[in-house]
């Protein structure tokens, strides 16, 4: 045998750097290795979104939302939208005993869900009045619109933090100063000028139920031209909202 032929022997004989990486990478131990990777960027990735909506929860306590995600929406599609943030001070105390009234009248008593309602909701078929006005803050707040796994997965883990952080009286007031009243009018001052042409401070017992009405299908009710269902829902307001004046359950955010 020739040396040149014995040198084509011996490569043929010895396998390429190539084939050696790609057996290696190949391992149980590579494979552990790229799992413990994806696991580690996974955990990073879950943190760094728990640090950001806590930092937005803390924030939110004292500092007024600049915009959310719907309101960007209905900006984009009505080329502009009606919102004027006001302090709880400038909101008639009517106001929010109506919104409660209306919407969530154990507000006071429940820690984020209202299970009792839950429970009801499950019995009829339906998810109405199931949603706390604390669950409507997170998800105008810090979530988006629309029925998905995900977001009401997310809404359940930060609705409790959110009634850790906030007091009553300032969900309340998030709450109604970012609730639409009617097609593109965000925020109980908006909406009282929409509407009534008055500030929030001065509403009455009668328009701020009107106001309440028109929850949670703004653009299907109006409070300034209220259908004969509005008119029974404001009645029933009225009632509802003395009556929790009267029994303590509005002692949470009026106190």
């Amino acid at each position: 045998m020739t040396e040149k032929s014995a040198e084509k022997s011996a490569e043929k004989a010895s396998p390429t750097p190539r084939k050696r990486k790609a057996r290696s990478a190949d391992t149980p131990a590579a494979k552990r290795s790229r799992l413990r990777g994806v696991l580690t960027w996974t955990v990073r990735g879950l943190g760094a979104i728990a640090g950001l909506y806590a930092f937005l929860v803390l924030l939110f306590s004292f500092v007024p939302p600049a915009i959310n995600l719907y309101q960007m929406g209905e900006a984009w599609r009505l080329g502009g939208i009606e919102k004027d943030w006001v302090a709880w001070e400038e909101i008639a105390p009517v106001m929010g005993r109506s919104a409660v009234a209306a919407e969530d009248a154990n507000f006071c008593n429940h820690w984020g869900f209202d299970i009792a309602a839950i429970r009801e909701a499950i019995e009829e078929g339906s998810n109405r009045g199931a949603s706390t006005i604390s669950q409507q803050v997170v998800k105008n707040v810090f979530l988006w619109h629309g029925r998905s796994y995900l977001r009401k997965a997310m809404e359940a883990v930060l609705t409790p933090v959110v009634e850790l952080v906030w007091s009553k009286q300032r969900i309340l007031e998030v709450y109604l100063n970012v609730a639409e009243f009617d097609e593109g009018v965000f925020g109980i001052q908006a909406a009282a000028q929409h509407h009534f042409g008055v500030d929030a401070k001065d509403l009455t017992a009668l328009q701020a139920a009107r106001l309440a009405a028109v929850l949670p299908d703004p653009k299907g009710r109006s409070a300034s031209e209220p259908s004969s269902f509005v008119k029974r829902r404001t009645r029933s307001i009225i009632s509802g909202a003395e009556t929790i004046a009267a029994d303590g359950r509005s002692a949470c955010f009026e106190g």
